[in-house]
């Protein structure tokens, strides 16, 4: 298992720690505690000189592609649903990968699930690359997203009631979508979580 570095920003004893134990006794039964988990020492040191409210919320990992080998192709655009609850409330975004701004954003829309936001934000990401005119590529981290664009269908289980009925209708809308416009090769990729660490899309809510 590889090792973590644990930084306590507010806490009985604050500090970088190399073992959970080390910073459970600093943060167990401590009033508005804030650590976090970072998967390198030198991250952990930066982090800790930062302010705990810029990395709250975000994944230890995110930014890890920089520094991958191979990195992810560029540029390029990734996306990323959310879901409160399975039905629950939906979001979902498009990110430009080496910015980090925020191209895109959907939500939210009642009882949805995250496979059905990632359908729609992949085909969300085309339609908006299409109206600026660009073609680069489209991460998902989501296998099953990417064989409905594939295929040109949702195939969700979810029930259809009057509460999502809006997203019913943007469903049906990217399918007709994808009938009608020609899928480039290699436009559809799989982003590597191991590798790269987290979707910069991410809500930051697991």
């Amino acid at each position: 298992m590889k090792q973590k570095f644990y930084v306590v920003w507010k806490g009985r004893k604050t500090g970088v720690y190399t073992t959970w134990a080390e910073c459970e006794k600093q943060v167990k039964g401590f009033l508005d505690a804030q650590y976090k988990a970072f998967d390198s020492n030198a991250e952990a040191e930066a982090a800790f000189l930062a302010k705990y409210e810029d990395f709250k919320g975000i994944a230890a990992s995110m930014g890890k592609w920089k520094s991958a080998d191979p990195m992810p192709v560029l540029p390029s655009i990734c996306v990323d649903a959310a879901c409160a609850g399975s039905p629950g409330k939906l979001e979902y975004r498009g990110v430009n990968i080496q910015t980090g701004k925020q191209v895109f954003r959907a939500g939210p829309y009642a009882d949805g699930t995250n496979n059905v936001g990632e359908f729609l934000a992949i085909v969300h990401a085309l339609t908006w690359q299409t109206k600026h005119n660009l073609h680069i590529p489209i991460y998902s981290d989501s296998e099953n997203a990417i064989t409905w664009v594939t295929t040109g269908e949702c195939k969700t289980k979810l029930k259809h009631t009057s509460r999502n009925a809006l997203l019913f209708a943007l469903i049906k809308s990217a399918e007709n979508w994808l009938a009608e416009n020609e899928l480039p090769e290699e436009k559809l990729l799989k982003w590597d979580t191991k590798l790269w660490g987290e979707n910069p899309a991410d809500f930051g809510r697991k």
